[in-house]
């Protein structure tokens, strides 16, 4: 009958409990835009609002099959769009059939939800958490969402050694590089150096490239997504025998996310150091080493909720004064959590 302008149409918002007092978050759309998000921490068991359902026709009545409330997390593949692989997916009924002739609230709340990954975006896949209701109907069902993002954050690494590797050309090039660490929080600065052994070809620039790779899909049908998330120079010249370069590099201007390993059997998100050499011919040498990131906890605020306060609290990093600097292999190994 709503199709021909008769009987009753609701509209329907979706409203935390905690609204006033939650930090907010930017986080990248899939159109590649950034909207803020209400912020919740993977320590949090807790969520709570109410669905607020508004008549917009008071003297006519709504009769419907049902309505309900859901916490879904879930993972989209872009290429393969409509199947939506859900690893939470929670479910309160707030009304039974029946039938309204004004507006109504209905408060929900969902106990010990797990949230184990981190809200993603990429080139190929999203993660994401949303809370979704609806109101059932014959002909047309009324839905209403909303994304919430999800921070995973990290007990300081107990292990972190520092990366230290010769490498180059027979006869032509060797080089020394030495990372501090091996893990390091979004937030944290990449302190190095590169040391040149033996120099018999003209070098005229260095560089060294944060890039993220994205993979996604399991055997045969596995695809890699590189993308270059920042570019810094660190020699611009010929450099010398025995000529030290230093390397200092500032996490915290780049938009980065936690190392992902094999998220749900569905895409993994690894970051690398890449360092490139060029001579006077453009030719480019270049040596890829992988790095862990991991998300550090902010400092508490007193708006926060007592929840995230907790759980922040829990997974506040530590110093890394006086850590061993042993030279190891590549972080494959150091890598594992």
């Amino acid at each position: 009958m709503s199709f021909f302008g008769f009987g009753q149409s609701p509209e329907l918002e979706l409203v935390l409990s905690d609204a006033e007092s939650r930090r907010r978050v930017e986080h990248k759309t899939e159109e590649g835009k950034k909207e803020k998000y209400f912020l919740f921490y993977d320590g949090e068991t807790t969520v709570s609002g109410r669905v607020v359902l508004t008549l917009k026709n008071p003297n006519k009545r709504l009769e419907h099959q049902g309505i309900k409330v859901e916490f879904i997390g879930q993972i989209e593949l872009y290429y393969d769009r409509g199947n939506h692989h859900e690893f939470v997916s929670l479910v309160k009924d707030l009304a039974r059939p029946g039938e309204f002739t004004q507006s109504q609230t209905f408060d929900f709340e969902f106990t010990h939800v797990e949230k184990p990954y981190e809200s993603y975006t990429g080139q190929n896949v999203k993660l994401r958490y949303f809370l979704r209701a609806t109101v059932s109907r014959r002909l047309n069902d009324v839905v209403k969402e909303m994304d919430i993002v999800v921070h995973t954050l990290s007990t300081y690494p107990e292990l972190n050694s520092s990366i230290k590797m010769e490498v180059g050309i027979e006869d032509c090039l060797h080089i020394e590089f030495e990372y501090n660490k091996s893990k390091y929080h979004l937030k944290d600065v990449i302190v190095g150096k590169i040391y040149f052994l033996l120099v018999r070809i003209k070098i005229k620039h260095m560089e060294i490239d944060i890039i993220k790779r994205e993979t996604t899909g399991t055997g045969p049908n596995v695809y890699h997504e590189n993308d270059t998330i920042a570019k810094y120079e660190i020699m611009d010249g010929a450099p010398v025998r025995g000529e030290s370069i230093p390397i200092r590099l500032f996490l915290a201007g780049y938009e980065l996310t936690p190392t992902m390993r094999d998220i749900n059997k569905k895409f993994s998100v690894r970051y690398y150091l890449n360092l490139v050499l060029i001579d006077e011919e453009e030719r480019r040498y270049f040596k890829q080493q992988e790095v862990v990131l991991w998300r550090k906890g902010d400092i508490v605020r007193k708006s926060m909720s007592h929840q995230a306060a907790i759980a922040s609290q829990r997974f506040e990093g530590t110093s890394s004064h006086g850590e061993a600097k042993a030279a190891g292999p590549a972080a494959e190994n150091n890598g594992r959590q």
